[in-house]
């Protein structure tokens, strides 16, 4: 569903990501773990054509984002690290919006928000305007608004961050049931334990460089960790030897 390749990213000469390579399958969770600047979210943003990479390829779907970048954007939904929505546009209208950019009929729309509102328990607070929000309903509708066009593959930067203890479990219970219905999960987190719970592969990253990718039960074996060690001791000891 995604494949990355050798991608490089630069502002002014320094180099942000530096030859990066991954893939996701069909089905997957695949978590990217890694310091603050140390390239997570501008790889997420180079997936969803937000950005340009210097080099290397990107392909979604059977698309080059670089080539083809309407195809592929048609199968993303993209949840970024903060919401950011006109502060006078309600919550209906944010959805409704953002389905009519990827070409949904207003039918269709209004048969999907009313699917999904009941999920994060927001039904009643769609008319309200996003100024008025709290840090976590605006969460609760970018997350909904990534689900609405039914895509393939879901960029997930930073889910949690503003959720109670409750809507972060719905949050994953949701990016689960997408992926078992033969979705791709990109999640990038600073919350390891989200990363350690819900995640089939996981990626470390350091200065912009994969240092290793697998299954939690993987990089602990690389790590030389015991047999019970947590994901923030296996990241601290993969991290400390670069």
């Amino acid at each position: 569903m995604l494949t990355v390749t050798h991608i490089v990213k630069k502002f002014d000469d320094i180099a942000a990501v530096n030859d990066v390579s991954f893939s996701i399958a069909p089905g997957e969770i695949f978590s990217l773990i890694g310091p603050n600047s140390s390239g997570k979210t501008t790889i997420v943003k180079s997936i969803a054509g937000l950005l340009q990479v210097n080099g290397g390829t990107i392909w979604v779907d059977g698309h080059d984002v670089a080539v083809s970048p309407k195809e592929a954007k048609a199968v993303i939904g993209y949840i970024p690290d903060e919401p950011s929505v006109w502060g006078s546009m309600t919550g209906e209208e944010f959805l409704h919006f953002v389905g009519a950019l990827y070409g949904m009929s207003p039918s269709q729309r209004v048969a999907k928000i009313n699917e999904l509102l009941p999920l994060f328990s927001v039904t009643g607070t769609e008319k309200d305007q996003f100024q008025n929000y709290s840090r976590g309903n605006k969460q609760k509708f970018s997350i909904l608004a990534a689900l609405l066009h039914e895509p393939k593959l879901l960029l997930v930067d930073e889910p949690i961050v503003g959720l109670d203890p409750e809507s972060a479990a719905i949050a994953k219970k949701l990016f689960r049931e997408f992926a078992k219905r033969g979705g791709a999960v990109l999640l990038v987190t600073h919350t390891l334990p989200v990363a350690e719970e819900i995640s089939t592969r996981i990626g470390v990253l350091k200065d912009g460089a994969l240092l290793s990718v697998g299954t939690f039960d993987e990089l602990r074996e690389r790590a030389q960790g015991e047999v019970g060690a947590t994901l923030e001791q296996v990241y601290t000891a993969l991290t400390k030897v670069r």
